[in-house]
């Protein structure tokens, strides 16, 4: 059954700047109940009294995951550099007997040059390499052999530095990556370190991804 503190709760909980300003104690109340009334009198199908939507915001606003969502901010307010890279390549092999020795031959290339992007994950069947386009070449003759999945060009990347906080607050990467959905931004990899990501996409969208991230600092 229904109750008009349950509908509340999933109404705020899909509005994450609410949860925050709940979290900080910097809404009113009253006027926030006024707000959202229609839409939870709708889903309970009945007249509800302004002073029971408070009560239920009062109880939420104290609430641990509330606060939970406020710590998620402060970690986002201290972001460090965000460093963006165009004209790259996103190749996904499946994995073999040979493929990590033809990676080391790449790595001997990208050694020659720090100017190039390079980056690589494992997974259990497939090896994905990103490198700047200027490799391109490099990669195909070195992993002729290797059976290629996909391969995604025009990308650009965005890297992030997170505080060491990031590690130890819940939540983090989920509050990032549902902003970048909501601007309708499509991932093709996301590459991660303690206390660093990297995304990839499409050069077109890679203007949009940087202002989404660098605009979590000013929440």
């Amino acid at each position: 059954m229904k109750t008009i503190s349950s509908v509340v709760e999933s109404y705020i909980k899909k509005k994450p700047f609410l949860q925050s300003a709940l979290a900080q104690g910097i809404i009113n109340l009253t006027s926030l109940s006024r707000i959202v009334k229609p839409e939870i009198e709708e889903e309970l199908g009945k007249d509800i009294r302004n002073g029971a939507i408070v009560m239920a915001l009062k109880r939420l606003s104290d609430d641990l995951e509330f606060r939970a969502t406020h710590k998620i901010v402060k970690v986002l307010k201290n972001i460090g550099e965000i460093t963006v890279r165009s004209n790259l390549t996103d190749y996904t092999f499946l994995s073999s007997e040979t493929i990590l020795a033809n990676q080391a031959k790449l790595l001997e290339e990208v050694n020659k040059n720090q100017d190039i992007f390079y980056t690589s994950s494992r997974g259990v069947n497939e090896i994905n390499i990103v490198v700047s386009n200027s490799l391109d070449h490099t990669v195909e003759e070195l992993f002729a052999g290797e059976r290629c999945t996909q391969k995604a060009e025009n990308l650009s990347s965005v890297t992030v530095k997170l505080p060491s906080e990031n590690v130890s607050v819940p939540g983090i990467y989920y509050f990032i990556f549902q902003r970048l959905a909501w601007e309708g931004i499509v991932l093709y990899e996301v590459i991660s370190t303690t206390n660093e990501f990297t995304i990839l996409v499409n050069d077109d969208q890679v203007d949009v991804a940087f202002k989404t991230i660098k605009d979590l600092k000013t929440l």
